[in-house]
């Protein structure tokens, strides 16, 4: 039994964050921050909402477009960094939002690898035949640890979800294969310092701006180009295929130069690339499932191509996953 794709969606707020409007607010400019990173412009959630309500929008794209009941699921698995509180799950506000009252879920901190992961995670609830519909959410609100006078994160990330449905097949079509990566020695280079159980929000760590995302750029672009190569290689060469192979690459958007450098190792020309950083920036989590659900909108992908999708993330964090597109 294969766990196969069969529904993607996605939502981005419709407010905008573009380069120029960062010209005004930090010492920056477009020319350097598209040179650098690719990125045009991020998509903004509102004040008042949470990265649950983004996941519940990807969900029902997905439930619309399958026509099925939110009863018919088994289970919900969220990727997000950015829960919408430390308790519940935001996989609890999910399911009570789309009234999925025969579902389980859990959330899932992965990192931009968290997609990746939750994936290869929901695809063996299939394959053991446990669960017939488990939707897969990648979300992040990255707005919200996001310190908008740091010039070197806040002109990276944006906000948005993607989502999946999985179902068993028994043909050739589906995830074929994963591979997943920790090394908790990089944790240093990527993390929120406090709001956890080992700085606890404070008034110091307020003032301190110790909530916000930290990221050494230099360390993690290292890795992550080295990483998502090897990793998306290594996949490819498990089962015996090679860039000419592959339909499309759908890495993570962290960076376009990451992209692009992943690609030329993969000997993959741009039109097997797909891209959309441009037009939303890192949304952490929610980057692959996004770029599936425009890539599906767009008719790019027929049934048969073979997929591959990679992603970076902290921790370190990083892993690929391959499979064969099985929706028309």
């Amino acid at each position: 039994m294969r766990a196969i794709i069969t529904g993607v969606g996605h939502f981005a707020p419709e407010n905008k964050l573009t380069n120029k409007d960062l010209e005004q607010m930090v010492d920056t400019n477009d020319e350097w921050i598209t040179t650098r990173t690719g990125v045009k412009e991020r998509r903004i959630l509102e004040k008042g909402k949470g990265t649950s309500f983004m996941a519940v929008k990807a969900a029902e794209m997905v439930l619309s477009q399958k026509n099925i009941s939110p009863d018919e699921l088994d289970l919900i698995i969220v990727a997000t960094v950015t829960p919408d509180m430390l308790v519940p799950a935001t996989a609890a506000l999910v399911q009570n939002e789309l009234k999925a009252s025969n579902c389980w879920g859990f959330d899932l901190n992965g990192g931009c690898t968290g997609f990746v992961y939750a994936l290869s995670i929901a695809s063996q609830f299939i394959e053991t035949g446990k669960h017939q519909k488990v939707m897969v959410i990648g979300a992040d609100k990255m707005s919200a640890i996001v310190d908008y006078e740091d010039r070197n994160t806040c002109v990276l990330f944006g906000d948005a979800a993607g989502a999946v449905l999985l179902e068993p097949s028994n043909n050739d079509l589906g995830i074929e294969d994963f591979i997943l990566h920790l090394d908790g020695s990089g944790y240093k280079s990527l993390y929120v310092d406090a709001g956890g159980s080992l700085k606890p929000a404070s008034q110091e760590t307020v003032n301190k701006k110790r909530h916000y995302v930290y990221q050494d750029g230099k360390a993690v672009f290292k890795r992550a180009v080295t990483d998502m190569a090897d990793v998306s290689l290594q996949i490819m060469k498990k089962n015996n295929l090679i860039g000419k192979d592959i339909r499309f690459l759908i890495p993570h958007q962290a960076n376009y130069r990451i992209i692009d450098a992943v690609a030329k190792k993969m000997e993959l020309d741009k039109d097997h690339v797909v891209v959309n950083i441009g037009k939303y920036g890192n949304t952490t989590a929610a980057t692959i499932p996004l770029a599936m659900s425009e890539a599906y909108q767009d008719n790019l992908m027929k049934k048969g191509d073979w997929i591959v999708i990679s992603a970076f993330g902290a921790g370190y964090t990083w892993g690929s996953c391959l499979f064969k597109w099985a929706m028309d």
